[in-house]
């Protein structure tokens, strides 16, 4: 199995005629997902052609899921108009948005998940690398030949380079789904929302989860895998040496005073019973050992 994206996903893509959209769409195409529209209101009506596939496209999500029965959208559109994309999917009753959009506005961010999750909808992002079950769908900038192969493995990371990073040393014990859920200050879809989801997945035996210094997600999730996770957790946390009050790569990876560190990271899942990587490597080597 995998959470969130099966073979049977139906995906479109706003913002499918921009040149980010356009190199996606290629890719995910390749990787076996069944993109069935793309979304641009000046573009309505054109058909672009793909490799093996011509993929229509529509002035509204509206328009586009009525006609393809589209279920996930991927949002490649500008920051000041990211906010409008996810409105505008949820209206149209797509139940998941990947906003692979860097850049939105906290305020911004805020707004849309308040608005989508009273929709039932649910967003995974913004400024993510979106998500990947391989073998099956792949709905974001996930390069899938790092992990073509399917496996007993469950990742949630807030990095994308360490999504890559862990898929690829990993590749070999493959993945049920690899989540990418974006380390801006405000998020859609958090590492507790996986956690839960792996551990009601039967074929997920295992989960690493990624997370960086800044905000309390992780000792969040720490207490979450205390209390209800029954799966083994291998975790790493990046930032160990980040200077205090500097933001790291990530609008949410800030370090103030004593609130955020990594140390205080690491000793909140080690307390939970998670194992924790002093590296990416080490921690792909915990969790094969794990696995036997």
């Amino acid at each position: 199995m995998a959470i969130y994206l099966t073979k049977r996903s139906k995906v479109l893509v706003q913002g499918m005629t921009g040149a980010e959209g356009m190199k996606h769409t290629r890719r995910m195409l390749a990787a076996g997902t069944d993109i069935v529209a793309g979304v641009n209101p000046r573009k309505a009506g054109l058909a672009v052609d793909f490799e093996d596939r011509t993929v229509p496209v529509f002035g509204t999500v509206a328009e586009a899921a009525a006609a393809t029965a589209a279920d996930v959208t991927v949002v490649f559109v500008p920051p000041p108009f990211a906010g409008a994309a996810v409105v505008e999917a949820a209206d149209a009753g797509i139940g998941l948005v990947v906003v692979i959009t860097e850049g939105v506005p906290v305020h911004d961010a805020v707004a849309f998940h308040a608005y989508a999750k009273a929709r039932g909808t649910r967003v995974i992002g913004p400024n993510c690398p979106g998500l990947i079950s391989p073998g099956q769908s792949n709905a974001g900038i996930i390069p899938a030949d790092i992990a073509a192969k399917p496996g007993r493995i469950g990742l949630v990371s807030k990095s994308g380079t360490l999504t890559y990073q862990l898929m690829y040393e990993l590749r070999d014990a493959g993945f049920t789904t690899a989540v990418g859920i974006g380390g801006d200050p405000v998020i859609g879809t958090t590492h507790i929302d996986c956690l839960a989801a792996f551990e009601n997945d039967p074929d997920t035996e295992l989960v690493i989860l990624i997370g960086e210094i800044g905000g309390d997600a992780e000792e969040r999730a720490a207490a979450y895998i205390a209390d209800r996770v029954t799966k083994p957790v291998i975790g790493y946390i990046a930032g160990f040496t980040a200077p205090e009050g500097r933001t790291m790569g990530h609008a949410g990876a800030i370090v103030s005073g004593t609130s955020g560190t990594a140390e205080a990271k690491r000793h909140a899942l080690e307390a939970a019973g998670v194992r924790v990587g002093s590296t990416p490597s080490e921690t792909a080597l915990l969790a094969l050992a794990q696995l036997g």
